[in-house]
């Protein structure tokens, strides 16, 4: 792979932030060929709802997580009529690397290369692109069930520890086999089938001992820097997260799962689900002691989300020894000024990544990040962005025209 970037340039991101160079998608929701050439700062894309702004930032941290951010199916994602999407990306990750990743729903296959080579698991491909994705629905991670933040823990620590993705996908794995036994046992009505429940559970113990443990520690390391975030954003009160965990505290964690997994059986043969384990924990999130879910104004849980999107983007930044790409789908839309300004203001302090933020309309632009380059999307067409009456003279080399 030639890498064109001049030296300084290199040198640069290698040491400060992750960069997308280039980007070409095809066939991606409403996105039929968009070829694009970033600049190291990033860039706006100005364009009406409906037009394919989400569409484009949601190509983009595919690259990241190798499925939909909105838990769409594969061919969901594939525009209509067409037989598969295909997104490729050259980016300094912080050394350059070229990922690319097909979809074929004829035969419902995906395929990801990393430098031309393709890898055997998907998950070998999680955190290609490391990035972070900003936006309105963030709120739910304060305001929504115990699952978001469930979710929010599990891809902050499957993206940057390989212990913890692994012991995931086989708790995964394990609960599912032991729901199935569940359900077959209560079906029949048989005692012998308890041990068809049973056999499962050392696994969910051992690999749930570890999902506990990593969340745990991460949580414990992170509480200072979220209260200190909240208070940088401008909460005036006391910030705290904290883990909801029966088995938190607990040192022999192994032991005491396993004996909650016996003890909760005859419930969950009687219900045909598992009652207890790590994917039934939550995440705390308090102001002054408030839980923020039920007791925040909307102002403070905007604020808090925004907190854990920026811990995500510092952990993502110290596994990876760089800045994080940043996506913003128009976060601060339901902000007020001074949050947004504060927000910002956080961002650039601690060195702003490459920025790539859409918006609806030009005025909707925080001055913080008006000197990015401008594109247009409409109707999944991006261009160059042209005040009306100018006529077009940017360089198709710089923004390559659809």
């Amino acid at each position: 792979m030639v890498d064109t970037a001049p030296p300084e340039l290199r040198s640069e991101m290698a040491e400060a932030r992750i960069c997308l160079n280039t980007i070409a998608i095809r066939d991606f929701r409403n996105l039929e060929r968009v070829d694009l050439q970033l600049p190291p700062d990033g860039a706006v894309i100005v364009g009406d709802n409906g037009h394919g702004k989400t569409n484009l930032l949601e190509a983009i941290y595919y690259l990241q997580i190798m499925r939909s951010i909105r838990d769409a199916r594969d061919q969901d994602l594939t525009r209509f009529d067409a037989p598969g999407f295909h997104i490729a990306a050259h980016a300094y990750t912080p050394k350059a690397r070229e990922i690319s990743v097909g979809f074929d729903r004829g035969v419902k296959r995906k395929k990801v290369s990393i430098d031309g080579t393709e890898v055997r698991r998907l998950s070998d491909a999680l955190g290609a692109l490391p990035s972070v994705m900003f936006s309105p629905s963030n709120l739910e991670l304060v305001t929504g069930p115990p699952s978001e933040r469930r979710r929010y823990l599990d891809l902050v620590l499957a993206l940057t520890d390989k212990k913890y993705l692994h012991a995931l996908q086989n708790y995964r794995a394990n609960l599912a086999r032991r729901n199935a036994a569940l359900r077959n046992a209560t079906r029949r009505g048989s005692t012998a089938n308890e041990q068809q429940v049973a056999v499962w559970e050392p696994a969910l113990a051992q690999h749930g001992s570890v999902l506990i443990e990593s969340r745990a520690k991460w949580l414990s390391d992170s509480a200072a820097e979220f209260a200190d975030l909240s208070e940088r954003i401008g909460e005036k009160g006391r910030a705290q997260i904290r883990y909801v965990s029966p088995f938190a505290e607990s040192e022999a964690r192994y032991d005491v799962l396993l004996a909650a997994f016996e003890e909760k059986r005859p419930l969950d043969l009687r219900r045909g689900i598992t009652h207890v384990g790590p994917h039934r924990d939550d995440l705390e999130l308090t102001l002054d002691s408030r839980d923020l879910r039920l007791f925040g104004s909307a102002g403070e849980q905007r604020s808090a989300a925004i907190a854990l999107k920026l811990l995500e983007a510092a952990t993502l930044r110290d596994h990876a020894g760089a800045e994080p790409l940043l996506l913003l789908d128009d976060p601060f839309a339901e902000l007020d000024i001074h949050r947004a300004g504060r927000i910002l203001m956080v961002l650039e302090e601690r060195g702003l990544g490459q920025t790539i933020l859409v918006v609806p309309r030009e005025a909707e632009i925080p001055p913080g990040l008006m000197r990015l380059d401008r594109l247009e999307i409409r109707g999944g067409v991006v261009t160059p962005w042209l005040p009306k009456g100018m006529a077009k003279s940017v360089s198709p080399d710089r923004h390559p025209q659809n």
